[in-house]
């Protein structure tokens, strides 16, 4: 099987503008979005140029990312903290197998959270506290989703152009029928 080449940032995407350049090597943007190791594993999985295996799994997170979500509003709205850590749970896990990191730290002190923990999960805080603290994490979680969701599609995007390209070079390259 080929190699796959390692996933860059777009500039635009991933980065937090406030935060210098880590210092991993990687210039442009913060590494804090996306786990490029476990994303190079989905896409080693892949086994052809177009990443149909990877994309596959990657659209079917976003579905289940944005069914969750409702499912949070109303756990929220109902104040049910158990189904809120529940939930915090179960798209901490699927935001992991794909890479990304920031929705997964936020998913788990939802967890801690719904369990009437603080973030780290060791302390007790109240009911209240725990409701007003997710709520506030729910927003700052979609938040993190559509900004990793940007930057996968933008992922995908480029590559089917850039297979689209390679197609039609291809298309324009062979010799001409004769009449």
């Amino acid at each position: 099987m080929p190699s796959t080449p390692r996933v860059e940032d777009p500039p635009e995407v991933g980065r937090n503008r406030e935060e210098p350049n880590d210092g991993d090597g990687e210039e442009g943007y913060s590494s804090d979005l996306l786990d490029h190791e476990t994303f190079d594993q989905l896409l080693e999985m892949d086994d052809d140029v177009d990443h149909d295996f990877s994309k596959s799994i990657v659209w079917h997170y976003f579905e289940q990312a944005e069914t969750t979500f409702q499912e949070m509003d109303k756990a929220l709205s109902d104040e049910n903290l158990v189904e809120l850590s529940k939930l915090g749970h179960f798209l901490k896990g699927s935001s992991a197998a794909i890479g990304l990191k920031k929705v997964k730290a936020s998913c788990e002190k939802m967890q801690h959270y719904g369990n009437m923990k603080d973030e780290t999960g060791t302390e007790s805080i109240s009911e209240e506290d725990a409701l007003k603290k997710i709520s506030s994490l729910l927003e700052k979680v979609k938040e993190e989703y559509k900004e990793a969701e940007t930057y996968l599609k933008n992922f995908y995007s480029e590559r089917d152009d850039t297979d689209n390209t390679k197609n039609t070079d291809e298309k324009d390259s062979s010799p001409a029928e004769k009449d």
